[in-house]
């Protein structure tokens, strides 16, 4: 689903190298392709008729949505 939102970014070069052979992950083999991909820390409240009423998104992964501002998007 990261994917098909362009939610994902791809692990290239020197970082790919540190992931499979200094931290023993295997991108490839975990997501089942070739892509070594990982998806943006990411965040949406959606309303009950499918439309997004909150949205966070970002390439910093320590950059998270405030759970007081997702608790205020939720419909009532």
């Amino acid at each position: 689903m990261a994917r098909d939102y362009g939610l994902t970014f791809t692990v290239h070069g020197d970082l790919r190298a540190l992931y499979r052979d200094g931290l023993g992950i295997d991108l490839a083999r975990f997501n089942g392709d070739e892509s070594w991909e990982l998806p943006l820390t990411s965040t949406f409240v959606i309303d009950r008729s499918g439309t997004i009423v909150y949205a966070s998104a970002d390439v910093d992964y320590t950059v998270r949505a405030e759970p007081a501002d997702i608790v205020a998007a939720i419909p009532t």
